[in-house]
């Protein structure tokens, strides 16, 4: 049974451009999307810029690029809380007015030593109060002395603060366990918690679906929206990603920005399917759902309260299986930036996009990423083919058998007139035979001597596709190899 939504549906992905986006935040994202798009509600992007210190240039154009890769489009926005300054020196002065805040005075100096002193102790590190209670004489002196204050929530000293979250249920803190936060900073910006509650209310926000570690801040945010006389959304905490080892995510698990994963090659569409998975199911078996398979059949039910498991395996698995569905064409078209990119230098450029097209079909059964195309490809590509000589006779044959096996085929591959793959094997078959060779052993040697490697496509159809003159260049060429080693 699926959670009764009553309001309109509002979500928001509301990033920090204080660095550029990785999979918990574009998961996020995604979660919110899908659940925006199931209830035919609205997914908003909201930019909080108000760590001016950490902002990273270039990060909001990678979120927007981002979102807009893996087809995330947003309904409203981008707002930027750096351009909402005055709603929240607004709302800070009216709980100033109403007693639901005060000034703080305290220097980084005396919080950083009353925080020391609170661990030596070990205690949580929490405001201490002292500028809570101060005198109408004490903040005069404290003024006229040059000190630019803070605004900190004065957060309540007994009872607890409950709230429910969609997937985890009622949750309880105590409230003499919670700080007096800071709602704004000496230099005019909000901090998170309150520009966060007041963007949320402003724009109507329905539900809130967030990363597991924002979980501690809602106690703050439920207290500061009943301080305000304002309704809260409902809140939904997503379970958090972790490596395989069960450690936190991190670059040594293969976790880079989003845009990596795109110069990598990945598919959108492969990415999506695979961040939906983390910490959301259709079921106990299902791996491969569509966008719009996605969008039906996405629910918070559905959401688990566990950890997921990133596996990059898995996601090389799943972006193979998306490269499969492509149709030819379309393989070849996104192929061909990374063929550009990555194939030697001395390939000479622009490449020829008639003969991607006959190749391409080769590669796509062996490609997990666009990235490894060039690296499958590029002895298509290559006129010399750099290679272990010894690879000629790792199939089991001597120098001689090699040698007479090479001048048989060069011999009968010089009459051929209709250079295909049915062709070709019509006639390099019975010549295994008449050479007294295994299939597997003869065939194998003309793998190598045709492309270098001991895995490569379809012997014939690589053929063919290399065509004439350059497999009875490199036949040549192996026999040349061949001798050497005989000399």
């Amino acid at each position: 049974m699926e959670f009764v939504v009553e309001a309109k549906v509002r979500v928001r992905f509301a990033p920090s451009p204080t660095g550029y986006p990785h999979l918990g935040n574009i998961r996020t994202a995604l979660f919110n999307w899908l659940f925006a798009r199931h209830h035919g509600g609205k997914f908003i992007l909201r930019i909080e810029d108000t760590d001016v210190a950490r902002k990273v240039e270039g990060a909001v154009e990678m979120i927007q690029d981002s979102l807009s890769w893996l087809g995330l489009g947003w309904d409203e926005g981008p707002y930027f809380q750096s351009q909402r300054l005055p709603i929240y020196h607004e709302v800070a002065n009216r709980l100033l007015k109403e007693n639901h805040a005060y000034l703080c005075y305290c220097s980084p100096e005396r919080l950083e030593t009353m925080r020391q002193e609170q661990m030596k102790r070990h205690q949580p590190p929490k405001y201490d109060g002292h500028c809570r209670n101060l005198t109408q004489q004490e903040k005069a002196r404290l003024e006229a002395s040059g000190v630019n204050p803070v605004v900190r929530f004065k957060t309540p000293a007994a009872g607890e603060t409950t709230f429910h979250d969609l997937i985890r249920g009622a949750v309880t803190f105590r409230n003499d366990i919670l700080n007096d936060f800071v709602l704004l900073k000496s230099d005019g910006y909000p901090t998170y918690h309150l520009a966060n509650v007041i963007d949320d209310h402003s724009m109507d926000i329905s539900h809130v679906l967030r990363a597991d570690e924002w979980l501690s801040s809602t106690p703050q945010h439920m207290l500061l929206y009943q301080a305000l006389n304002w309704q809260p959304p409902q809140f939904a905490h997503l379970p958090m990603i972790l490596g395989p080892d069960r450690a936190k995510l991190s670059k040594r698990h293969g976790a880079t920005n989003i845009a990596d994963y795109h110069l990598q090659g990945y598919l959108p569409t492969a990415m999506m399917n695979f961040l939906a998975l983390l910490g959301w199911s259709l079921d106990d078996r299902t791996e491969l759902l569509s966008q719009e398979e996605l969008i039906k059949h996405f629910s918070l039910e559905r959401v688990g309260k566990t950890a997921a498991i990133f596996n990059k395996d898995k996601l090389e698995w799943m972006n193979g299986v998306y490269l499969r569905k492509l149709s030819p064409e379309e393989f070849a078209k996104l192929a061909t930036p990374f063929l550009s990119r990555d194939l030697p230098s001395l390939v000479k450029r622009p490449l020829d996009e008639n003969y991607i097209r006959q190749i391409m079909p080769l590669i796509q059964e062996r490609a997990k990423t666009l990235a490894e195309v060039p690296q499958l490809a590029d002895f298509l590509f290559l006129d010399d083919l750099q290679y272990d000589t010894g690879l000629l006779l790792s199939g089991g044959l001597d120098s001689a058998q090699a040698i007479n096996s090479i001048e048989a085929t060069v011999q009968k591959l010089e009459l051929v007139q209709d250079w295909d793959a049915s062709s070709l094997e019509s006639i390099l078959r019975p010549l295994a035979t008449e050479l007294n060779l295994s299939t597997r052993k003869f065939f194998g040697l003309l793998r190598v001597a045709t492309t270098g490697r001991t895995a490569a496509p379809p012997l014939f159809q690589t053929m063919a596709v290399l065509g004439k003159d350059k497999c009875l260049n490199r036949l040549r060429g192996a026999l040349q190899r061949i001798s050497l080693i005989k000399s």
